[in-house]
């Protein structure tokens, strides 16, 4: 028997709500019938407490700091996986067989190249425009060079998540190259996906690039990690506007233009942007931390806590371990890293910081192994996306597969003013 809850209203009422059971026990009530019985809507701002619809792909336990994919421990995929096998699982729902994980490579391999008339749109924007600006821009605008393609929906929609995957990196390596001026590095498909994504941002045509595997195994690391990440705010964008039934190249732009807030992807440019701040006011790290503790002082420790987890973020122990070898290899003299070296040790032993359960997150560590490799600050929000970028197709695909699916439509509470008679202009 379905247990349901009951919900009594002021004039007796009596309205029952079914409730949903997760596989992972989670409990939820169905609301879906409640204004048609009642008249009533809920409100929820931000949509804390609202669930949008049930999915498949990633668990979380934000109490117990657990995150899966698929039922994949995120620990195990980070430690034995690779970006590109996370992302068939994401995409696809199980782990490939060896030959299902090859012809996924070489699909994403073949598509690489973007079409030579894209290059024409980076001459349109100034040189200072922001990476994400152009990601968007660029990503959308491939809808008009895929348009009528033979095929039924589900062929093309995963053709087009294949060029998605395979494009990005150059989409977004060329909006670096614009920034500082170089010539655009084509993909060379010898290189595997990490390895491509870096030669095409920091490689040049008159030298070899010598890619550095450790570099490599963190940019790996960090994809794998951002990969998904339940509901979020993208996330929900991208479901949103594919319920729409857009196509899959202006659905993940919306993503991409979603992340781009400092609030959601913009985030790890925030750490580095206080570290800036401390570095320019001497560097005096005791001074932040006690102001972090001060409500009066209007500083927020950047980079620290997190909405969903309760306890440590798990992806930051993942990516922590990489941040400090990283460091280690690379031997460099940087006042930044030192400060952030610094914060997260005072962060990491102040009483203060453990009992509010304020603990270095995925946004500090990320930020500081994307300055170390050289990243531009203002593209880290990009290599956010190319991480996320499985996980939005993901979602698009499942919401796409849903035989229940209806296009998103929220209510509203109105509060602005009653009916008014409209007064001619020459009378106001």
């Amino acid at each position: 028997m379905t247990e349901k809850a009951e919900v009594k209203l002021s004039d007796g009422t009596t309205i029952e709500l079914p409730v949903v059971v997760g596989s992972e026990g989670e409990r939820a009530l169905d609301i879906s019938k409640l204004r048609a019985e009642s008249g009533l809507i809920t409100i929820d701002s931000g949509y804390g407490n609202t669930g949008s619809c049930s999915s498949a792909i990633t668990f979380i336990d934000g109490e117990k700091g657990i995150l899966r994919y698929r039922g994949i421990p995120i620990e195990e995929l980070a430690e034995k996986s690779t970006f590109v096998e996370t992302s068939y699982l994401l995409i696809n729902g199980t782990l490939p067989s060896q030959t299902e994980l090859t012809n996924f490579q070489k699909e994403i391999t073949r598509h690489t190249m973007l079409y030579e008339h894209v290059k024409s749109f980076y001459d349109g924007f100034p040189r200072d425009a922001h990476p994400m600006a152009i990601l968007a821009s660029v990503v959308c605008s491939l809808s008009s060079f895929y348009q009528d393609e033979v095929g039924n929906p589900e062929e093309t929609s995963y053709l087009n998540s294949i060029r998605l995957m395979a494009k990005l990196p150059t989409i977004a390596a060329w909006a670096y190259k614009k920034s500082v001026g170089q010539p655009f590095m084509y993909p060379d498909n010898s290189l595997n996906y990490c390895e491509n994504f870096l030669q095409m941002m920091f490689g040049l045509p008159v030298e070899k690039y010598e890619i550095d595997p450790v570099l490599v195994e963190a940019l790996d690391t960090l994809l794998i990690i951002h990969a998904d990440h339940e509901q979020n705010c993208s996330t929900s964008t991208v479901r949103l506007v594919r319920s729409s039934l857009s196509n899959m190249f202006a659905t993940i732009a919306s993503g991409i233009c979603a992340l781009w807030g400092h609030r959601h992807g913009g985030a790890n440019q925030s750490v580095i942007e206080m570290l800036q701040q401390i570095h320019q006011d001497g560097g005096n790290v005791k001074k932040y931390v006690a102001m972090a503790k001060d409500k009066e002082s209007g500083f927020r420790l950047m980079g620290f806590g997190h909405r969903v987890y309760k306890n440590f973020d798990p992806r930051a122990k993942i990516i922590k371990k990489k941040c400090d070898a990283l460091l280690s290899k690379l031997n460099l003299e940087d006042p930044l890293l030192d400060i952030a070296q610094e914060l997260e040790e005072a962060a990491l032993n102040d009483d203060y910081f453990k009992e509010k359960r304020l603990y270095p997150n995925v946004d500090f560590y990320s930020g500081i192994i994307y300055k170390a490799m050289g990243i531009p600050v203002n593209a880290f929000t990009v290599m956010f996306a190319l991480g996320r970028l499985p996980g939005w197709i993901a979602h698009a695909k499942e919401y796409t597969e849903d035989p229940s699916n209806r296009i998103g439509r929220p209510r509203q509470v109105y509060t602005g003013p009653q009916e008014q008679v409209y007064v001619p202009i020459n009378q106001r």
